[in-house]
């Protein structure tokens, strides 16, 4: 299974998701990183992903490949990220056929009705698990 990991400007939000996923389903699973820039980028790659690509054609022509897509809400946000998230991405996520787990963090005074106030920590781990149960139901079919 190829699990995807979309982040922008300094990449810490995406670092932080592909340690995790490293972590929690160690190498049987390919881990993705996508970069809206490049230092993006190098942060998931020094976190551990498997492999790596920067920008929106990257994004494009990745994704048609992943099965799980891991990401802020923002990315699907045309505008978002200090205009780093161009209408062709948040296409691309959105379009793809993989199962896609947003994490409700946002700073374009969007509310989600249902998305409780939580820390980061808490929105990672929540997220982290999804994945993980995800890719187990999978298996299992």
């Amino acid at each position: 299974m190829r699990v995807c990991v979309i982040d922008g400007r300094g990449g810490g939000l995406g670092s932080r998701l592909v340690a995790g996923l490293c972590s929690e389903l160690g190498q049987a699973h390919n881990i993705v990183a996508l970069g809206t820039n490049r230092v993006a980028a190098t942060a998931m790659k020094r976190a551990g992903a498997t492999q790596v690509g920067v920008g929106p054609r990257a994004i494009a022509g990745t994704l048609p490949t992943v099965d799980v897509i891991v990401t802020s809400l923002n990315l699907v946000l045309p505008g978002a990220m200090l205009g780093e998230v161009t209408p062709e991405i948040a296409r691309a996520i959105l379009g793809a056929r993989a199962t896609k787990v947003l994490l409700p963090i946002n700073r374009l005074r969007l509310e989600i009705v249902g998305a409780g106030a939580c820390t980061l920590e808490t929105l990672i781990t929540e997220s982290l698990s999804r994945v993980r149960f995800l890719l187990s139901s999978v298996r299992q079919v």
